[in-house]
């Protein structure tokens, strides 16, 4: 994994300081190119062929092409023999098939990549300047485009390295504290945006023209159960072996949950001698470890059960003071989950042993893991099978009311978005976002092609929440550290392949993750199939009953904090929120810690109001 740094005018310097920003994505070296027209620059964590000659910035053998990369093609050998007969190839690296691929395909080439990756390519010669996305957003792309200049980097505090308004853009604010993190296209900065996934952009005359070049489009016509379970372990496997692609120390964070076990098995079949690592949380009473390391034990065991070196660490209380600037500081704009501090811990311990890890990100999205499509399923049979006069009658219970919701993205909200009383509390109106729930309806909801509310719950939690929180958090945390995260869920074919699951085998009222439950319980160990779905659960809400964390909440959430933020919310009632759940009298945690982050994230950013 690495850091691109670009620009459409000349001027060494800034190139440096961007590079320099973003060099702990990249602390194996570094470049820069420059001509008339663009200027790149590049860091480098060498994962394939470490060697000199795969420096970047990378020119073609004429120069007439150059190109900078962060990410992989896990494909790459397999295009290199593809190209062999057209290209000589003067290294080993992944980037130099890039070139090879341009120069044969030209924008046709990204189509072709099976990989995680953002890349910039200049062709001198057709004074064309190319930029692409990986087809499920895993690695990040950033831009700012005024009319004459566009500024692209893999992190936004390179952006910010040049002079340009670090204004907040309220839109995307109100969307913040609505969904706790920042949908795309936005950012928090107004006018820097992210690249779309699965597409490709050529800059012309002030302009960006985008592509998409991949579709998620089920590519399988299975319809017997038996096929799907074979063809189920089968894509995961072959994905799992394209990603140990590698010429250094790989490992997998094993959570304890099923996906990871199933990296873990899949991994298990080709490589001996295999390091996990797993974050537990240091709690000051043993009766609280069921709740809050119940998987972290399930990892320790697994991992004996696979009889892997595994590595344990603790996250304690002391670390959230001391790791949440730095959590905010990496993640670029805010994200209210407290799970970036353990994703940076373990990455950092990570780091002493290896430079790759495999994860298990993407099987509850794709295969249906999560809690909230199980009850959304039972509302639909709720619905459809008890009289109107019941429900209505029933529905002075609040549970029970939910489950008159009808599906859409107003039941979608239910679960994913933060409730008006409790925005009320704390924001002045003007800052409250009332424009979420139209922008999930146009881009998910209405350009579903199911009918299925399960279906299109799936697939807004697949193209925002992964993409925009999730992935984020795990790439930018993982790269804090210099470590390369890989998710061979997210395998093109992988995708693909679960678009073509009938929803039946996917969520049921009663569970979630039934297929790759039945692949897999003749080859993991039986008890991972009788723990219950728990998510990755963090004691966040007693840490701020903690007296250093709670010490530190009350500074960060307070008027004087940060000048610039300060008329944006309502002191008292945050002041309240903070003391009523230290007195255990309410349990607001979503919205402290979407407080805390951005009281944080604006003042460290530098950020106008």
């Amino acid at each position: 994994m690495c850091a691109i740094n670009g620009f459409t005018f000349p001027d060494e310097e800034l190139i440096k300081k961007m590079n320099k920003k973003t060099a702990h994505r990249g602390p194996d070296d570094s470049g820069v190119f420059l001509d008339g027209k663009v200027t790149f620059g590049h860091n480098r964590l060498s994962i394939i062929d470490p060697s000199p000659s795969a420096h970047q910035p990378m020119k073609s053998k004429d120069g007439n092409v150059v190109v900078i990369l962060n990410g992989e093609i896990y494909n790459f050998r397999e295009l290199k023999e593809e190209l062999d007969s057209s290209y000589s190839f003067k290294t080993e690296s992944d980037t130099e098939v890039i070139i090879a691929a341009w120069e044969k395909w030209g924008t046709e080439c990204v189509k072709r990549f099976n990989g995680i990756f953002s890349l910039a390519l200049w062709d001198k010669r057709k004074e064309t300047l190319f930029l692409a996305r990986d087809h499920a957003g895993i690695k990040p792309l950033y831009y700012y485009l005024d009319g004459e200049r566009l500024i692209f980097s893999s992190e936004i505090k390179g952006i910010l390295e040049h002079n340009i308004p670090r204004n907040i853009d309220y839109e995307a604010l109100g969307h913040y504290f609505r969904l706790l993190y920042v949908p795309a296209p936005h950012t928090l900065f107004k006018n820097v945006l992210k690249f779309p996934p699965a597409h490709y952009a050529i800059f012309k005359e002030g302009k960006l023209e985008f592509m998409k070049y991949w579709d998620e489009s089920e590519n399988s016509s299975i319809k017997n159960k038996d096929e799907l379970l074979e063809k189920t372990k089968a894509v995961i496997t072959e994905s799992v072996k394209r990603q140990l692609v590698s010429d250094k120390p790989l490992g997998v964070y094993l959570s304890g949950g099923l996906d990871s076990s199933i990296i873990l098995h899949s991994m298990s079949e080709k490589h001996v001698d295999i390091d996990t690592f797993s974050v537990g949380f240091e709690l000051s009473k043993e009766e609280q470890a069921d709740k809050f390391n119940a998987d972290f034990f399930l990892a320790k065991r697994t991992a004996k059960h696979y009889g892997t070196k595994h590595h344990e660490i603790l996250l304690s209380p002391s670390d959230v003071v001391e790791l949440f600037g730095e959590s905010v500081w990496h993640s670029d704009e805010p994200i209210a989950n407290p799970t970036a501090l353990a994703r940076l811990k373990i990455a950092r311990f990570a780091k002493e042993n290896v430079d790759v890890v495999l994860a298990g990100d993407g099987g509850d999205e794709l295969f249906g893991g999560y809690d909230r499509y199980r009850l959304s399923h039972a509302a639909d049979l709720w619905q459809k099978y008890t009289p109107g006069i019941i429900r209505s009658l029933l529905s002075v219970n609040e549970r029970l009311r939910k489950l008159n919701t009808p599906p859409g993205v107003s039941r979608y909200g239910l679960f994913m978005f933060q409730k008006n009383p409790v925005l009320k509390e704390v924001l002045k109106d003007e800052y409250i976002n009332t424009t979420t729930a139209n922008y999930f309806e146009e881009r998910y909801f209405k350009a579903s092609q199911d009918d299925s509310f399960t279906h299109n719950f799936l697939f807004a939690d697949r193209k925002s929440w992964l993409v925009d929180e999730s992935l984020i958090l795990s790439d930018k945390m993982s790269m804090a550290s210099g470590i390369e995260m890989r998710v061979p869920f997210l395998d093109p074919e992988v995708i693909q392949f679960s678009q073509s699951v009938p929803e039946h085998l996917k969520v049921s009222s009663f569970d979630t993750k039934i297929l790759l439950k039945e692949a897999y319980r003749s080859s993991l160990p039986e008890y991972l199939f009788k723990e219950p779905k728990r998510g990755w659960f963090s004691p966040s809400a007693k840490w701020l009953r903690n007296e250093d964390v709670y010490e530190f909440a009350k500074e960060v959430l307070s008027s004087g904090y940060y000048k610039e933020t300060e008329n944006i919310f309502k002191w008292e009632g945050v002041q309240s929120m903070l003391e009523d759940h230290r007195a255990r009298k309410r349990y607001n945690l979503s919205i402290l810690w979407a407080l805390m982050v951005f009281q944080v994230w604006a003042r460290r950013f530098d950020v106008s109001g």
